[in-house]
């Protein structure tokens, strides 16, 4: 029996809501399933208008432990951290499938980076503002690249202009959070990309990815994938 590796960076807004029916369809599998998730934020108070917890604790330790109690066949880690530069190679390795649910271009290109040097690697990307967002699927097979990186498609996460949440100081995170308020998401949009990637997982997982990225729109109801073709 083969072990399916998972990576899961973010259990926020989007990663919170696309772990559960991950992990429901993942248990049912054939396979040994091991889901690893990282985050090094903490839940507050602030965010239980969009995201489910009980307790204001690390949100990758807190989403494990429910996630093992309901699915008690699959192999989950938590990793009380924000992926950098000092800890990508060993989070990141061959024949991952990657999903990542961050809200910065910072890590977006360090972990589009890592899985460039990988000869097999699935990495599945998704991120919103407010009504609208996309996901993006980038696939290496056997060296080469199946669709375009993440830093190919976008000119934003090639060239950041943000800050990695684990390179930066408690005063430079506190005024983050502060644009975080500024800046606010909805829990539907959250709730919509978390599903798209679920689905994004089950075309890669059924050979039928003729697509880059998708992109939605709750308030328009407009959903497209891009190329529609390749």
């Amino acid at each position: 029996m083969s072990t399916r590796k998972i990576k899961v960076i973010g259990a926020g807004g989007i990663g919170g809501y696309m772990l559960e029916p991950l992990s429901r369809y993942l248990s049912y599998s054939e396979d040994s399933v091991e889901i690893t998730v990282y985050d090094g934020d903490r839940y507050e108070e602030r965010n239980r208008e969009r995201q489910r917890f009980s307790a204001c604790e690390n949100k990758a330790q807190h989403t494990v432990e429910k996630l093992k109690v309901e699915f008690p066949k699959i192999h989950f880690r938590s990793k009380a951290e924000y992926l950098t530069s000092d800890n990508i190679i060993p989070a990141i390795r061959e024949n991952d499938i990657v999903f990542m649910c961050v809200d910065n271009h910072a890590t977006r290109k360090l972990v589009s980076d890592r899985c460039q040097e990988l000869d097999n690697v699935t990495l599945i990307s998704g991120g919103n503002d407010y009504t609208d967002g996309n996901v993006i699927v980038y696939i290496r097979k056997d060296g080469g690249d199946v669709t375009k990186s993440p830093t190919e498609l976008h000119s934003k996460i090639a060239k950041p202009t943000d800050k990695n949440p684990g390179t930066i100081t408690d005063a430079q995170r506190l005024s983050c959070e502060q644009e975080a308020v500024i800046n606010p998401q909805l829990l539907f949009t959250n709730l919509a990309i978390a599903s798209a990637m679920c689905n994004c997982y089950y075309a890669c997982e059924n050979d039928k990815v003729t697509f880059e990225q998708v992109y939605l729109d709750i308030a328009t109801q407009r959903m497209r994938p891009s190329p529609d073709k390749f």
